[in-house]
């Protein structure tokens, strides 16, 4: 191994220090074996990362789970008759990378540098080894946990594994651990800038094992229970000459150059600058064609030591204790012991959102799911569609063939709600978004379930209290809010109507949890969390183009804080859709929100789409959206200051309502539910940074 004596002294000082500043950590330990390879090939040290905890806490590296890795590669790296060294990680998870907890220890950049000269310091003895070292990536590899794979002389991964990628620019980070300086030298800078700049500034964006194979980052993919046997074997056949490692040349040309200015490119309209940690990447991404492997890992210690003291990382932080704790204890769900089993679901609509709610539901909680509709065409048409997207899972080998027969099995469909929901125990509503029809249907639907059953509604604006307001057992209504895709989107609002009881919550929020979804308590109100904040956002851009301000002038006003231009948004979600929110959300609250003319218009004309296929604006919609001949016409950034103090007074009102229990929940909901990034900590956080709050209402959110 090439470590000297003096750095590797100096290392274990390092390891001192940084264990140190991280009393709490949960320690993942690097458990090693002697593994006899087959074929006479030798013996492998094969080192295992298990921090003892279930799947639902993967695999983290701090100081001390550190120093573990160092202490199993020292004692192999002694031995002479070790003839590779292999790592891989406890089922399912190779590693998560990096301890975010223990970033909130650190106190001075000094304390920073140590963390990011910690990774290198361990991670590189895998590089620089001596004898071959593998990389077996069986499972979730993020950040550092992708990172001790990079490092490694080769890398197998399960074709299966469900995410891998190196996500720290959507945190406010760089990967720093070698990653911009190892990955474009694997694959080149065109694979570097997708992975560590576009994917997690596209929602996060990971590759599943198959897609890592196919972009170069493994040299071998194998599938099955028996992953590691068929990797050791693979290492025997390379270890024995009967595998060649054929890597394609990176191109270090002009195309290097090309991809880092996309790179930027994206940068530019997804932050709009206000974020250093993606231009440091590329920064390091493009110093990575010409330096050394010392060069380019220095680089890396004085970018982490500066972004990790930023305040983007800071509220990285605070949005990743969102999701990875209060997530899990949603504030205010009532006791969980008063849930009631669910045994079979009811789904009222077989239109799309419904047809996407059964696939959800048979896939997670694994019960009979019955669609009903007006008519059977509908009916077999929702049917096919989730037959059709269970059989999409099986072509891609995310499911077997045993239980893409059972789920089919699962799911049936009928005209007559008496029939088939006589027996069920939770009956959701997904039909079209108006009161009279919605109250119609639980009028209908008390008539024929039990007693117990649930009656949830998916509505995105409308009152509960209102829908449930004439039934004999209102206490049994609940909203059931997701978001659009069903299968992609976190967020699940459960929204309480006024005699919504605590056994009826509980059982939602328990459902919530067996689909897999962050749930979020809201109390009734207007289009409740995402959708009213959204609504306002819409609401006061449209009022200024009206006033005649450019829509490109709109739209550009807010990279780095939304996740995308105002009136992508509008597209996306289809202006009819936009109108209904703003005008319910019109009639409750008239003072302050406001519906646009421009935006009646486009919807009477029949657009569902502001922009061309090319991201040109339609000229029709140009044509519509003509300024008055006395309009006013703002800046990019006196748009968004605008803007911005509008939700600063929407988010003061909501809490103030009581709408949700903290403003914790209305960020763990923007960033779920709407995109909004982790390094601006959501909404309420940069609301407070950019002083925003102060001037609405004379204090901080936090």
């Amino acid at each position: 191994m090439t470590t000297s004596p003096t750095t590797d002294h100096r290392l274990q000082e390092l390891l001192d220090r940084g264990i140190a500043l991280s009393p709490d950590e949960v320690v993942t330990e690097a458990k090693a074996r002697d593994v006899a390879l087959p074929l006479g090939a030798g013996t492998m040290v094969l080192i295992t990362l298990d921090n003892g905890l279930d799947h639902t806490r993967p695999n983290t590296f701090g100081p001390a789970s550190l120093r573990a890795l160092n202490e199993a590669l020292d004692a192999a790296l002694e031995r002479d008759d070790v003839v590779a060294v292999g790592v891989t990680g406890k089922p399912f998870i190779l590693a998560a990378g990096a301890d975010l907890s223990g970033l909130t220890g650190l106190r001075s950049r000094d304390d920073a540098k140590l963390i990011a000269e910690l990774g290198h310091g361990v991670f590189r003895k895998l590089g620089e080894a001596g004898v071959p070292t593998f990389g077996f990536v069986n499972g979730l590899a993020l950040g550092g946990g992708l990172e001790v794979a990079l490092h490694c002389t080769y890398r197998t991964v399960q074709d299966s594994a469900p995410a891998l990628g190196l996500p720290e620019v959507m945190l406010g980070l760089v990967p720093g651990w070698g990653g911009t300086y190892l990955l474009p030298n694997l694959v080149g800078a065109a694979g570097a800038v997708k992975l560590i700049i576009e994917n997690p500034l596209n929602q996060g964006r990971t590759l599943t094992g198959h897609a890592a194979f196919e972009a170069g980052l493994a040299d071998a993919e194998f599938g099955g229970a028996d992953f590691l046997e068929q990797s050791l074997l693979w290492a025997a056949r390379v270890l024995t000459g009967q595998v060649s490692v054929d890597r394609p040349e990176v191109d270090r040309g002009d195309a290097w150059d090309a991809a880092v200015a996309k790179g930027r490119s994206v940068a530019d309209s997804k932050t709009g600058g206000a974020a250093p940690a993606a231009y440091r990447a590329l920064e390091l991404i493009a110093g990575a064609r010409t330096a050394g492997r010392d060069e380019g890992f220095a680089a890396e210690d004085e970018a982490l030591a500066d972004l990790i003291m930023t305040p983007e990382l800071r509220a990285s932080l605070y949005s990743f204790d969102l999701v990875q704790k209060r997530a899990k204890r949603p504030a205010g769900a009532p006791d969980r012991k008063l849930a009631r089993p669910v045994t079979k679901v009811g789904i009222v609509g077989a239109g799309l959102m419904a047809s996407q709610l059964a696939l959800l539901f048979v896939r997670r909680l694994q019960v009979p799911v019955v669609l009903t509709d007006l008519d059977q065409a509908r009916v077999d048409k929702g049917v096919h569609y989730v037959h059709e997207e269970i059989d999409k899972l099986l072509a891609k080998g995310r499911l077997g063939h045993d239980k893409a027969n059972r789920f089919k099995a699962l799911v049936s469909g009928s005209v007559d709600k008496g029939d088939v929901f006589a027996d069920a125990d939770f009956v959701i509503e997904a039909v079209f978004e108006e009161m009279r029809i919605k109250k119609q249907v639980f009028a209908d639907l008390e008539a024929v379930v039990s007693p117990e059953c649930v009656l949830a509604t998916n509505t995105s604006s409308l009152s509960i209290t209102e829908m449930a307001a004439d039934l004999e057992h209102p206490e049994r209504v609940v909203g059931f809010h997701f978001f659009n895709p069903v299968a992609v989107m976190p967020l699940l609002e459960v929204v309480r109507g006024e005699r919504t009881d605590d056994a009826t919550l509980a059982t939602a929020f328990a459902t919530g949890k067996a689909l897999k979804k962050t749930s979020i308590l809201v109390q009734d109100s207007p289009s409740f969390i995402v959708n009213r904040l959204l609504g306002r956002f819409m609401g006061e851009v449209g009022r200024i183009v009206d006033e005649g301000t450019p829509l490109t002038v709109a739209d550009g006003a807010f990279a780095g804080v939304a996740p995308m231009p105002p009136f992508f948004l509008l597209s996306l979600v289809g202006p009819a859709i936009a109108l209904h929110n703003n005008e319910t959300l019109h009639r409750a609250f008239p003072e302050r929100f406001y519906v646009s003319p421009n935006l009646q218009r486009l919807v009477a004309a029949g657009k569902s789409s502001v922009y061309l296929p090319d991201f040109s604006i339609d000229p029709e919609v140009a044509e519509l959206f003509a300024p008055p001949a006395d309009g006013v016409e703002l800046t990019g950034p006196q748009v968004r200051e605008r803007v911005l103090t509008a939700l600063a007074e929407e988010v003061r009102i909501m809490l103030d309502e009581g709408v949700v229990a903290a403003p914790e929940d209305l960020d763990l909901a923007m960033i779920t539910g709407a995109g909004f990034s982790f390094w601006n900590g959501g909404l309420t956080m940069l609301l407070d940074r950019e002083g925003f709050s102060e001037k609405v209402s004379g204090r901080p959110f936090h």
